[in-house]
């Protein structure tokens, strides 16, 4: 498909983070954008001060007239948008020309020397930090990312001379099938989108499928736990990765960790990079950057330009992001809503402020990954000192009889545990709450209750 056909792009659901990176690029390629989205947010008023016109109802009316053309206007949607949705039926039912988010990054990726980042968790903060070493570094790339990098406050990077483009893989609904990328990370495998795939054997065939994809002589970085179920792959490079496994080819060796976070050396194939200082501290953020480095250098990025721009890096909003320090409170937000990521997080917590008491406010996200994970998550949760746990956030899905955030607090084994409404939540802050850590988790709405959460915390 020649998108250069088309001046006009309609996005439905354009507030998502993948969405509204991919209005981003079009309306930086002179395209004219608009779109509907559920809700405002900061990422939509970002785009409307770029131009974009965009409105919060489901209305065909509200639809600009100039995008009601099939002949000049293409539609992208999301797969969260439901099927009854009456602006995608009536573009639908008008023979518009309309595609998922993920088949127009397929079409763009084609033009570009592509490093694509999958798994289920970890690739935001890999793609980003990999964007971030090739733009502060003698090379550039664009990137769309999952997340907003706190350096460019984005989740577009946009180098319009480059020929290279990172972009996050997602396996959501299949998703990353769609790319054939030059170079590929999966960084871990965890069950997860069982509502998608079923189960974690059609799940791991789903990566394997997408590894496939990689051209001949393509280069593959996989976590070391994965490797063996990539290594017959025909015509690739294949490049384990972890944080501290010697069996890897890129690993690390700590020297130590600080206030100003960890200082470590990368052991390669070709020999070591010494103490590299990463601004970031925590088991995961190190493995982030062991590979983010090893692509880096693959791509003939000095080990002196790599250590130079890895000091300054800030990481990925609501990735273990620090919000307000007080004299008696530290609050951080991160996106954690599986599992695993709950683990890694509440580990770097207990790694980081020993013996302090951590209080998180979990809002679980989907009916089907509670009861999915339940027990999974219990485990984790019960990890903490107090639990707060507010109602599940659906998301694209109808409830499901008996799955509600009562059945997860059952099973969480925590004598500090309870049930709050968001309105009860903040009354809770700023008379309950007790000093320590204060951690907000999830991938659903309760970004929004940063601020006003922070805004008690500073009184």
């Amino acid at each position: 498909m020649k998108l250069e056909k088309y001046k006009n792009i309609y996005f439905i659901g354009i507030g998502g983070i993948g969405m509204s990176a991919l209005a981003r690029w079009f309306n930086n390629k002179a395209y004219n954008i608009a779109g509907y989205d559920r809700s405002n947010s900061e990422i939509t008023s970002s785009l409307q001060n770029q131009g974009v016109n965009i409105h919060f109802d489901d209305d065909v009316d509200l639809i600009p007239k100039s995008f009601k053309n099939p002949n000049s206007c293409i539609v992208i949607y999301t797969p969260a948008i439901p099927k009854t949705h009456s602006e995608l039926l009536w573009f639908r039912t008008n023979n518009f020309k309309i595609f998922k988010r993920a088949e127009i990054l397929g079409v763009i990726a084609r033009d570009y020397e592509c490093i694509a980042v999958a798994g289920t968790h970890g690739k935001t903060s890999v793609s980003t930090l990999i964007a971030y070493i090739f733009n502060k570094s003698s090379d550039s790339a664009n990137a769309f990312l999952g997340g907003i990098s706190v350096n460019y406050n984005s989740n577009l990077i946009y180098a319009p001379k480059s020929e290279k483009l990172v972009i996050e893989a997602d396996e959501f609904d299949r998703s990353f099938l769609h790319l054939s990328p030059n170079t590929a990370v999966v960084t871990h495998i965890d069950a997860d989108h069982l509502d998608i795939y079923g189960s974690y054997t059609e799940l791991l065939k789903t990566f394997k499928q997408f590894a496939s994809n990689i051209p001949n002589n393509g280069t593959l970085f996989c976590n070391i736990e994965l490797i063996e179920h990539f290594k017959n792959l025909n015509n690739i490079k294949l490049y384990s990765y972890t944080s501290d496994n010697p069996k890897s080819d890129f690993y690390a060796k700590i020297v130590n960790i600080s206030d100003k976070g960890t200082k470590f050396d990368l052991v390669t194939p070709s020999g070591i990079i010494s103490n590299i200082i990463l601004p970031q501290v925590g088991s995961h953020h190190l493995e982030n950057a062991v590979v983010a480095i090893a692509i880096a250098q693959s791509y003939g990025i000095s080990e002196n330009e790599i250590k130079n721009t890895l000091v300054n890096y800030k990481g990925v909003r609501r990735r273990y992001e620090l919000i307000t320090k007080t004299e008696n409170i530290t609050f951080i937000d991160d996106y954690a809503h599986h599992p695993k990521e709950l683990s890694v997080t509440i580990n770097a917590l207990r790694t980081q402020f020993p013996g302090k008491y951590i209080t998180g406010i979990f809002q679980p996200h989907l009916f089907s990954r509670t009861r999915d994970l339940a027990d999974e998550f219990a485990i984790e949760l019960s990890k903490l000192d107090e639990l707060i746990l507010l109602e599940i956030y659906p998301a694209r899905e109808l409830p499901i009889q008996g799955i509600d955030s009562n059945y997860l607090i059952q099973k969480v084994k925590l004598k500090n545990k309870q049930l709050l409404s968001k309105s009860d939540l903040l009354q809770y802050i700023e008379t309950e709450l007790k000093c320590g850590i204060l951690v907000t988790l999830g991938a659903g709405d309760i970004d929004r209750l940063v601020k006003p959460i922070s805004k008690i915390l500073l009184k």
